[in-house]
């Protein structure tokens, strides 16, 4: 370990949370993030469904989410085992390593460091994603617990109590999804420190720049801007 792969690793890290940090706030030189602009089209999404009693559709979104969010977490139990497996066969990856002419070799240890930091950056990911998938969970029963439209029309405001709760709860648990999504693109930067710390910084920076380039210059996030979500 050098000095260059700490300010490197620094470098990593700094990226994430400034990324973290960015679109928790939702707004950048006066641009409104792509997913600040998803949790407006869930609170319409909700919101609309007080004005119908059936609800197949709503539980249909509702699965695909659930679904959407088993398959990462798995994704990421996966990705443990392989870092595992990967530290088992240290010699023979090192071995390799050697004969490419543009990584910097740093030893067995160093290696392994680089692995376990990398089983925690899935780790992190698994527990991001388990938790946003019990959210949805609690947000499925929200959702059925919402009154059917006469009993909503009758009381709108206790309607409307029970819908910002659910709506609550969906956004939570979509930025803890965000949050695991995260991990696992910024672990494919990190993957250059397997190289070398220039290359770990170069390709650290590349995926913050498309992450960055997403949430507020993408043509997902103009398509959302140009049609306003509609008051309910």
């Amino acid at each position: 370990m050098t000095l260059l792969d700490y300010l490197a690793l620094s470098l990593f890290g700094l990226l994430w949370f400034a990324f973290a940090w960015i679109t928790g706030q939702g707004r950048i030189f006066s641009r409104t993030s792509l997913t600040q602009a998803m949790a407006e089209r869930r609170r319409q999404w909700i919101m609309n469904s007080l004005g119908r009693d059936l609800k197949m559709i709503d539980t249909q979104i509702l699965s695909g989410l659930q679904n959407g969010t088993a398959f990462f977490a798995s994704t990421s139990i996966f990705a443990i085992g392989g870092c595992f497996a990967l530290l088992g066969q240290t010699e023979q990856v090192d071995a390799v390593l050697k004969d490419l002419p543009f990584v910097v070799e740093g030893g067995r240890t160093t290696f392994e460091v680089k692995v376990f930091v990398l089983t925690a950056i899935f780790g992190y990911s698994f527990f991001k994603f388990g938790w946003s998938y019990r959210l949805f969970n609690y947000c499925t029963i929200l959702f059925g617990a919402l009154p059917m439209a006469d009993e909503a029309r009758r009381d709108p405001e206790a309607a409307a109590r029970a819908a910002e709760l659910t709506i609550r709860m969906n956004i939570i648990a979509a930025g803890h999804f965000n949050a695991g999504l995260r991990a696992l693109f910024m672990s494919i930067g990190y993957l250059g420190w397997f190289a070398s710390p220039y290359l770990f910084m170069a390709s650290s920076l590349t995926v913050f720049v498309v992450l960055l380039r997403r949430q507020f210059f993408s043509e997902a996030r103009l398509a959302l801007i140009e049609t306003p979500a509609p008051v309910p």
